[in-house]
């Protein structure tokens, strides 16, 4: 899968199967459903879930906790607009 498929699949009423859970959140993130998308971000104990984690906090606005968790994923705050690093993401994890 790929940035552009994983972005289509978005269009369907469940998430790919067979994906990553961090991938999963990102799709729920895409359909509007941050509850969900923060959820399984919550439950992933690695880098890249808390990559993800990081993301979803800068969706919320909350900057400070989003810090933390770019720190837990070792990388730097990130501050492109949101869609770029939603498709940084994905094309990460793809």
């Amino acid at each position: 899968m790929d940035l552009k498929t994983f972005k289509a699949s978005t269009k369907k009423n469940n998430p790919p199967r067979g994906i990553s859970p961090c991938l999963e959140a990102m799709w729920y993130q895409a359909k509007g459903n941050w509850d969900e998308a923060h959820r399984i971000a919550q439950s992933e104990k690695s880098p890249a879930g808390s990559w993800v984690h990081a993301f979803l906090h800068r969706v919320e606005g909350d900057n400070g906790n989003a810090a933390y968790w770019y720190r837990l994923a070792e990388r730097p705050v990130c501050t492109s607009r949101l869609d770029d690093e939603w498709e940084e993401i994905v094309s990460a994890l793809t």
